[in-house]
């Protein structure tokens, strides 16, 4: 069974910065794309950031420059640094992760961690 767990989430002063961690344990054959998402009150959950096993990286246009994504994949978790942060970046973030099992390695999987509230406030 495949547990993703967040961690890092806070208050934090606008102007400040988090890290947020997200780890994958299991019986994971191989991990492709992981994810961060946020949900705000009243909002849609909407894509925060991305990265494959690769490297490649893409953010919302909302996030470009304050926030980077990253990962050991050694490690099977994903990072997410976020700076210079704003009020209106207040939200749950969740992270997102596409994997195969070693009982089945050609067939991927996507699962939710439970969410860690970020909150940006004086």
């Amino acid at each position: 069974q495949v547990q993703v767990v967040e961690s890092g989430g806070g208050l934090v002063q606008p102007g400040g910065s988090l890290r947020l961690s997200c780890a994958a344990s299991g019986s994971i054959f191989s991990i492709n794309t992981m994810g961060w998402y946020r949900q705000a009150p009243g909002n849609q959950r909407e894509l925060v950031a991305a990265i494959t096993s690769g490297g490649s990286a893409n953010y919302a246009d909302s996030v470009k420059g304050r926030f980077t994504i990253s990962r050991d994949n050694n490690k099977n978790t994903a990072y997410l640094q976020m700076n210079s942060l704003k009020p209106e970046d207040t939200a749950t973030y969740y992270c997102n992760v596409d994997l195969s099992w070693k009982t089945s390695p050609h067939i991927q999987y996507r699962y939710w961690g439970q969410g860690t509230q970020v909150t940006v406030s004086s």
